[in-house]
């Protein structure tokens, strides 16, 4: 982004911000309460659900042109899901968006990509069905990057959603405009999915909480493509209750369960933990100061509480890592490219993947079909390597009870440093440079969470990131609870926010 642009963000930032603290508009008493407080004012018949509704759609009306977090709004459904008998489920009666990565029946399916431009769902996606399950009322989709491929939320076809606390800066990615959507107070919460860090980045970027459960921990309708099982779907939440009630509602508790139910979680516990801490990356690198010293003060804020902190001195993984994860990445990539003529044949239109998809996903697809040429199973060893990743990191957490890193290697970018039209190779050292820490815990299965805790120089979120062994979802409910006590963050919003309208 050029000097003046810059500026530019950080001026309408300002005036915008001025005008919502001084605009008398609109007081809307709903925007301090979480998903879970909200749905008790329904409860207990305070407020009704439509009333709910009509006060979140005035917030997207007034915010969302500046954020351009949501990019499908369904109003109209959702009046009308808020006038009709409800799931008595626990969010009953409360707002909610679906990123737009996810099936939700009737509703637009674009995958942030040009080739989906009319895409039309025509089924509900297992997490959707859930939340429904849930009591929630569904009001809208909201923005991704083409396909979730990118750390970033700046596709060509839904354009840049921009950071509440900044707008010359991004909301992360993919679950970017959730992000930005829940920051903003929007809503309470919003849908989101993680296949190398797609939760935890734009919480970290966003300063939410943001879970990736452990693999198999969820209700899945149907299984994801691909031949390791890396994508999981929840939200971002202002609130630990709130991402911990709707993982109790997400989850598989049927007799088929790969995992035992973890269930509500709803406090801290008195266990003291054995914690490690690490700011380096696979390749041995250190990350920007502002992000090393959030990490640092994360570590000591959990040894003042008592828990046991040391600092990790032998790598998991190595390098080898990225070359892996990203050719498992590349695949989908792949696929999309090879079948772009076939999609668009099937919704009517003649069109070649040059023109449809963006540098990003055809140089990832190029990628993969150039190493596959070199090593026909390439696939094949990502897909043992995966076994040992995860092998890897159950035997580390045989030692300790979690283990602490960073989200981001440097704090949130500014909008156009990984802009969609840039070449692959502009973008392809950007990216591996900032997303260094997230895609580890997807392939190996284990549950992370990243937790708004501290900020940069120039006050921007920066996420602490804390992984379990797998199945053990709780034992990070339990701490970010005890964070959460520790260190406040839900009276931290954003200059543009509902909070100051």
């Amino acid at each position: 982004m050029k000097r003046r642009e810059f500026l530019l963000g950080s001026s309408t930032l300002a005036l915008t911000a001025m005008s919502m603290r001084t605009s008398q508009a609109m007081t809307d008493e709903f925007v301090s309460y979480d998903g879970m407080g909200q749905a008790a004012l329904v409860r207990t018949g305070q407020v009704s659900s439509l009333e709910l509704v009509e006060a979140a759609i005035r917030r997207i009306e007034r915010i969302n042109p500046i954020l351009n977090a949501v990019v499908h709004k369904l109003y109209d459904k959702g009046r009308a899901a808020a006038q009709a008998p409800l799931p008595d489920g626990p969010f009953q009666g409360v707002p909610y968006l679906i990123k737009d990565l996810s099936e939700l029946d009737g509703a637009p399916l674009t995958f942030g990509s040009k080739l989906f431009q009319n895409n039309i769902a025509n089924m509900d996606n297992g997490s959707v069905e859930r939340a429904k399950q849930a009591g929630l009322v569904i009001i809208g989709k909201t923005n991704t990057p083409e396909f979730g491929f990118i750390s970033t939320t700046e596709s060509q076809l839904l354009g840049a959603a921009r950071n509440p606390y900044n707008t010359a800066h991004h909301t992360g990615g993919s679950s970017g405009g959730a992000a930005a959507a829940v920051a903003a107070g929007l809503v309470p919460f919003a849908h989101a999915s993680d296949g190398g860090g797609s939760i935890r980045i734009p919480a970290s970027v966003n300063g939410l909480v943001g879970l990736k459960p452990s693999r198999g921990r969820l209700f899945i309708k149907q299984p994801t493509p691909g031949d390791v099982d890396i994508v999981v779907r929840l939200a971002v939440s202002r609130s630990v209750r709130d991402t911990a009630q709707i993982l109790n509602a997400s989850e598989n508790k049927g007799s088929d369960a790969p995992l035992p139910p973890t269930g509500f979680v709803d406090g801290p516990s008195k266990k003291r933990l054995k914690i490690a801490f690490s700011t380096r990356t696979v390749t041995g690198t250190e990350p920007a100061p502002d992000v090393a010293a959030a990490t640092r003060k994360a570590a000591a804020l959990c040894a003042d509480l008592g828990h046991d902190v040391d600092t990790l001195t032998q790598d998991i993984v190595g390098p080898e890592f990225l070359f892996h994860f990203l050719n498992i990445w590349a695949a989908g990539a792949h696929l999309v490219v090879e079948n772009a003529r076939l999609i668009g044949l099937m919704q009517g239109r003649w069109v070649g993947p040059q023109k449809m998809l963006e540098p990003w996903t055809l140089g990832l697809a190029d990628m993969f079909e150039k190493n596959r040429a070199k090593d026909p199973d390439v696939m094949k060893k990502a897909v043992a390597y995966s076994a040992q990743v995860e092998a890897a990191y159950t035997a580390f957490f045989e030692d300790y009870d979690v283990l602490l890193t960073p989200v981001l290697s440097r704090p949130p970018l500014l909008i156009g440093t990984q802009d969609s039209a840039k070449s692959f190779d502009e973008l392809y050292d950007s990216v591996l440079d900032y997303v260094p820490y997230t895609p580890q815990y997807n392939v190996a299965g284990n549950p992370a969470i990243s937790l708004p805790l501290f900020t940069s120089t120039e006050g921007l979120p920066i996420g602490s990131q804390f992984a379990a062994p797998t199945g053990d979802d709780a034992t990070l409910l339990h701490l970010a609870y005890e964070l959460e006590q520790a260190a406040p963050w839900n009276a931290r919003w954003p200059a543009i926010s509902a909070y100051y309208l």
